[in-house]
């Protein structure tokens, strides 16, 4: 059986700006977030993101932000887990020797670096096992499980796998092997194995609450469980589990998030020789340590080594104290992740070309011999954004095929999977990321089976860019604002990055970089520059001109540079920016406008005069449709600050409307005495929510 979940699908998840988005929904407009959070002393920026995340009150922020070992759940509660904790003691009274047996992705390695460490420790014969992704594939299996019992071993601890292994353990129990599963991954309850204990938390009938552990995660709860206490254990293990846990996409809440926050505070001083090495040879040593570093440094090095065969390589790296060992094993890393890099541009290119002139409308499924099923996935992935579909590529050898799977929009591929598996051979995985096995006879009957299931279970719609606020006062985006941020992470599955919008900012400059495959942007917004980046996308990608008004979505972040701190956003999403719905909702509300929304585009005296200007080169009369009145806004006026105006004009008396419902066809009033602008009620009640949201 072939599961390829690969770390790839991290960066699927991390860079959403590949996604092609149908629309984009704001859950949040402006910074104006409850005065307890506030009173709390959180940033305006960080307060209005606690409370889009569901945090209201400084208790609950304070659980989330700096949440303890409290946070973590009973191990015991994990369905047979007493059976595991009572075989692996008397395995430590016994001194058997014992065999834990992994997989070949970031997960599966850190799990049985982990659990192997901690036998050793307790005085254990441990003999590490991960089968050779291309010689072997995922998962157990009997010609392994014979030789580790030639070995001598009595007892086989699983990690990262295992779930589906039923003939296994059955061949297992029948030489006199003893196993226990440790997983993660979904389980089909009709063919759970037959095991001394099977912890996995998504079974049924498992009491455990978190059921979103990685592979990692279960592992270090088994310790935690043998050992009787969990702080002692985190400690220890928790750099190992964080690495794997973020690489693995589980959502970081709750317990997760508390076990890689403590790993990443042990990683920015790592006393492993093997990762502190791995750091070093990536560039990443001298950065601050986040989520981001274990994504983007640590896990594609370490998965090269398994999906090119070398697995090897990263076991012994994360488990030496030697350090000249550890500087040569993390070269050697590197090199393969460069070879990595290498394959997947050609496959890329292949499947490209066989993609050529198509247009799917259900899921692409590609298959070729000459690829290198390492990397599949990879190539999956991008081809899933490419055309917003989900995506299967199979690696053919003769008559079978390993294949990848990559989702899109949220289609469920487990389930998908399950509807087509009296076509496979077997298959694994997750909803969003999965593996098969396939017979070459069998794929025209899966592709059929695939597209019927597909047209049957399509999503409603394709991805929406869902943002969390919307900015209308750029003030909220100040060191402070931003740095405050920093609070909310590790960022990853969960808890993403916090992506907001700002409306209307004006396109000032483009700038191509890294060789032309980036870009930086200049924008303003309310008076304030921005600089912005823009990665994997060029300026004829861009589909907007200098000195166009766009929308765009962006985290912001602190730029280090050159012993210098600056604002930065790195952008998400770019639009042109259509002005005319919050224009036609501000023209129907009359007095009653979209505050929250208008608050950004308070005119001052110049914006009056310019408009009024307009209004009378106009024949002193406003259009008579909301096409006609956008036409008349003065040159480098937003069209949502024009509205206000005329609206503003209209309360005052200046403009006459026709209809009192409607300011279109209002014609200025002749002989009018003068009027303080300030005197507007629109006026004074934007300019008082726009002045609360700053304190």
């Amino acid at each position: 059986m072939f599961f390829d979940i690969i770390y790839y699908y991290n960066i699927y998840i991390e860079k959403c700006w590949d996604m092609n988005y149908s629309k984009w929904k704001i859950t949040n407009i402006g910074c104006t977030s409850n005065s307890e959070l506030r009173r709390a002393g959180y940033t305006p920026l960080l307060a209005a993101m606690l409370d889009v995340r569901g945090i209201h009150t400084a208790a609950e922020a304070e659980k989330f932000l700096h949440g303890g070992v409290e946070t973590l759940c009973d191990p015991m509660l994990m369905k047979d887990m007493d059976k595991a904790v009572e075989r692996i003691r008397t395995a430590l009274d016994e001194k058997e020797t014992v065999a834990v047996y992994g997989d070949y992705d970031v997960d599966g390695i850190t799990s049985t670096c982990l659990l192997t460490d901690w036998l050793r420790s307790r005085g254990v014969d441990c003999h590490p096992y991960i089968p050779d992704r291309i010689e072997e594939g995922y998962g157990l299996n009997t010609a392994a499980i014979q030789s580790l019992r030639d070995k001598g071993v009595s007892l086989i601890i699983s990690v990262d796998c295992g779930i589906t292994a039923a003939d296994e353990a059955r061949f297992a129990k029948e030489i006199g092997v003893d196993l226990i599963i440790t997983d993660h991954h979904e389980c089909r309850e009709q063919t759970i194995p037959e095991a001394v204990a099977v912890i996995d938390p998504k079974q049924e009938q498992c009491r455990y609450p978190n059921k979103d552990l990685a592979g990692v995660g279960v592992a270090l709860k088994l310790v935690c469980a043998v050992e009787g206490r969990s702080d002692t254990v985190i400690k220890e293990y928790a750099d190992l589990a964080a690495i794997g846990t973020v690489a693995d996409v589980v959502p970081l809440t709750g317990e997760n998030r508390y076990i890689v926050r403590t790993g990443l505070a042990m990683l920015d001083n790592s006393k492993r020789p093997g990762i502190a090495a791995l750091l070093h040879e990536s560039g990443a040593e001298d950065r601050r340590i986040s989520s981001s570093t274990i994504g983007f440094s640590l896990a594609p090095r370490l998965n090269a080594a398994g999906r090119l065969g070398c697995v090897s390589v990263a076991g012994r790296l994360l488990m030496t104290d030697d350090k000249a060992e550890a500087a040569r094993l993390a070269n050697e890393l590197c090199d393969l992740n460069r070879r990595r890099q290498a394959l997947e541009t050609d496959i890329w290119d292949d499947a490209s070309k066989m993609m050529s002139g198509t247009v799917p409308e259900t899921p692409i499924v590609l298959a070729s011999e000459k690829w290198h099923q390492g990397v599949i996935g990879i190539a999956a992935s991008k081809l899933a954004e490419q055309y917003s579909l989900p995506t299967v590529m199979i690696c053919l050898d003769g008559d079978k095929g390993k294949g990848s799977c990559r989702s899109y929009a949220g289609f469920n591929l487990f389930d998908a999977l399950s509807a087509c598996s009296e076509h496979l051979e077997g298959f694994g995985g997750h909803a969003l990321a999965a593996g098969l096995n396939i017979r070459r006879e069998n794929l025209e009957k899966f592709c059929e089976a695939l597209d019927s299931y597909y047209r049957a279970n399509k999503p409603e719609e394709l991805p929406t860019l869902n943002c969390d606020i919307e900015i209308t006062d750029p003030s909220t985006l100040d060191m402070d604002g931003v740095r405050s941020l920093e609070q909310l992470e590790p960022y990853g599955s969960g808890n993403p990055k916090p992506l907001m919008c700002m409306q209307s900012a004006k396109l000032d400059r483009v700038t191509p970089i890294g060789g032309g495959k980036h870009l930086r942007l200049s924008v303003s917004f309310g008076g304030v520059g921005f600089e912005c980046v823009f990665f994997s996308h060029t300026e004829s990608e861009l589909g907007v001109n200098v000195g166009e008004r766009i929308d765009l979505a962006f985290t912001p972040q602190i730029n280090e540079f050159r012993f210098r701190s600056s604002v930065q956003l790195q952008v998400t999403a770019v639009r042109r920016h259509d002005p005319r719905p919050l224009c036609r909702r501000m023209l129907e509300a009359g007095k009653k406008l979209p505050e929250s929304e208008a608050v950004a585009f308070i005119p001052d005296r110049e914006a009056f005069v310019r408009v009024w200007r307009s209004l009378k080169s106009a024949g002193g009369s406003v259009a008579a449709d909301l096409d006609g009145l956008l036409r008349q806004c003065p040159r480098n006026l937003e069209p949502e600050r024009f509205c206000i105006c005329v609206l503003a004009l209209c309360e005052l008396g200046l403009l006459h409307k026709l209809r009192p419902d409607s300011v279109f066809g209002a014609r200025i009033v002749s002989g009018c005495a003068k009027v303080n602008l300030e005197d507007s009620t629109i006026i004074k009640s934007l300019k008082a929510r726009f002045n609360y949201g700053r304190r």
